[in-house]
């Protein structure tokens, strides 16, 4: 009875809750501070998650959505339309047409069928290779080709390739291609201008391009629109001073002059009497702005505008003018011009023809050197340079064309008299054809001078008076006898209608020298005299053939010009004469 008793006890000792600790081999010998660290550390990474927790809900959210935006959104462009180009009656010389350019994203299409890259190739006119190369870029984002024809864009889409996806873009067209090119320029692949009056009116043409913001997936196609949709704006249309029939007349005759006489180059303008608008310019060589798969400098050179030349004898109205205005001379002063050679300090000026005793309006019909630096050696050299500089000579054209140049007339403090005699026929001075042609607007226009505009216009502009009206009546008188039997220029006539201008020569200065076997022929005239419409200037840069002089080459490629371009525009004849006869023994310029 005794011992089950104390077996009882015991269990209610237990189960008084007598710790195991008691028992030596359960007990706890751990350190205290080891949980108290525990408890330090695990706190410290739930503050540390909730500090990240803000950090990424409150402070970081505007990074964390955009940089979760870029992984879906995307802002596409959306292009407007280059404006249109037209010529002064309104005929298109420059348009855009919808094009795609064709991209892809190289990760996505390295797993599609070995044919449909081949066809794809094909498509896009390129070799397996040079895909392959494309597509081996480690971008996200690269362009096949751009630019593809509307029709070759569908043919790709149809193939199905994943990865490969299509853009709307524009591509400028030129209807008249070639003929037109040095006035309107072209634009390059991302449609901004390049050249001519594509480059000069780069903002008013351009436009301003639209935006669209879209959901994509990962393959690109747009699953959703987001945000707002800005549209674009077409640019604006730009109306040419350009007269498309006359510039085909100017291109095609330009064109023939070089063929004929196997020049380098040759070039002409034609501008409007009345309101200084250019109404024709062209060059050759020229290129097709459609196709620059092959363009040289040469094609591209706007040699009415860049390229600078001496004169030469077309220069001496100038000077006639001059001393006829400051009343130093008449129509019919006498001057002894001698046996054709005129010795001024260590130099000799000479005619290529003696005149001996003739009168001013003989010097300027035969283009005689020396008469004319006689003239021009009664006058201070500082009225002679203010004359130049008055018609634009050696000034920054303020044209609104690129590329055009000032050329050169030296400062008239450091004129010695051969100097100043050979600036008076058009030796030492450089010029380009532009400001030659605008230059002789004043003996056209009653003695003044007006800006130039590659615009149409709807106002006749203002003019600077140079000369008088009756010296620019006298002057006007002298130029159309060059132009007549006995002048230096009977190519230069046109049957039914009266002209006048001057020829000039210039032997080419090249390497420190002038050139005994390369000149540049040119031409400047007006028609028709009785009221003149337009002035007109022609340059055919190095004839190869046995005719290099202005009156040869230039002469006879300004009669068909404005032949035919008074005929376009209906200008009602000035002359009973119906058949030009030219004489065999025509007067020869001098140069």
């Amino acid at each position: 009875m005794k011992r089950n008793s104390n077996a009882s006890g015991s269990r209610v000792a237990a189960s008084k809750g007598v710790p195991f600790s008691k028992n030596p081999v359960l007990a706890v010998r751990l350190p205290v501070w080891r949980s108290r660290v525990v408890l330090f550390v695990l706190f410290a990474a739930f503050a540390g998650l909730a500090g990240r927790a803000v950090w990424l809900q409150g402070l970081s959210t505007q990074f964390l959505q955009k940089q979760g935006e870029i992984r879906y959104a995307r802002t596409l462009d959306l292009p407007a339309t280059r404006g249109k180009i037209t010529d002064r009656e309104g005929q298109v010389l420059a348009s855009s047409i919808p094009v795609k350019a064709i991209w892809a994203i190289p990760d996505d299409v390295q797993d599609a069928p070995v044919a449909k890259l081949k066809a794809l190739a094909r498509l896009l006119g390129m070799s397996d290779a040079e895909l392959q190369k494309k597509l081996d870029s480690d971008r996200g984002f690269v362009y096949l080709k751009r630019q593809v024809e509307q029709d070759i864009a569908e043919q790709i889409t149809k193939l199905g390739i994943e990865g490969i996806q299509t853009r709307k873009e524009y591509k400028r067209f030129y209807p008249q291609g070639e003929v037109t090119t040095h006035m309107v320029g072209f634009t390059n692949v991302e449609d901004v201008g390049q050249e001519s009056m594509e480059l000069a009116q780069q903002k008013t043409l351009v436009g301003l391009p639209g935006s669209r913001r879209v959901i994509k997936d990962r393959l690109g196609h747009i699953v959703e629109d987001i945000g707002s949709v800005r549209e674009p704006h077409d640019g604006k249309g730009l109306t040419l001073s350009l007269d498309s029939k006359i510039q085909y007349i100017a291109f095609t005759q330009v064109k023939e002059a070089v063929e004929k006489f196997k020049a380098k180059a040759g070039a002409a303008v034609v501008l409007d009497v009345h309101t200084g608008e250019v109404l024709a310019l062209a060059n050759w060589p020229a290129y097709n702005p459609n196709d620059r798969s092959v363009l040289t400098g040469d094609q591209l050179r706007n040699r009415v505008m860049t390229d600078t030349f001496e004169p030469g004898s077309s220069l001496k109205p100038f000077t006639v003018a001059l001393s006829l205005d400051t009343k130093r001379i008449k129509p019919t002063t006498l001057f002894d011009t001698g046996n054709g050679s005129f010795v001024i300090g260590d130099r000799v000026v000479h005619d290529t023809h003696p005149h001996y005793l003739t009168d001013v309006t003989t010097i300027i019909q035969k283009s005689s050197n020396i008469g004319t630096s006689k003239i021009a050696l009664q006058m201070p050299p500082q009225e002679m340079w203010e004359m130049f500089t008055k018609v634009g000579f050696g000034q920054q054209p303020k044209f609104g064309f690129p590329g055009a140049v000032a050329g050169r007339v030296r400062p008239y403090k450091s004129w010695r008299p051969i100097e100043q005699a050979n600036m008076s026929f058009g030796q030492g001075i450089s010029v380009s054809l532009l400001q030659l042609a605008r230059s002789y607007l004043i003996f056209a226009r009653d003695g003044d001078i007006i800006p130039l505009s590659f615009q149409k216009v709807n106002e006749a502009p203002a003019g600077t008076k140079v000369v008088s009206a009756k010296t620019a009546r006298e002057m006007r008188d002298m130029l159309e006898l060059v132009t007549q039997p006995g002048g230096s220029a009977p190519k230069a006539q046109v049957a039914g209608y009266r002209t006048g201008g001057k020829t000039g020569t210039a032997q080419k200065f090249l390497n420190g020298r002038y050139s005994q076997t390369k000149y540049i022929g040119n031409f400047v005239g007006m028609a028709p005299m009785s009221n003149p419409r337009f002035v007109v200037a022609v340059m055919i840069d190095e004839p190869g053939g046995p005719a290099h002089v202005g009156g040869d080459v230039a002469a006879p490629t300004f009669a068909a010009l404005v032949a035919n371009a008074l005929r376009a525009k209906n200008i009602t004849p000035d002359s009973t004469v119906t058949h030009i006869i030219i004489p065999e023994n025509s007067e020869q310029e001098n140069m």
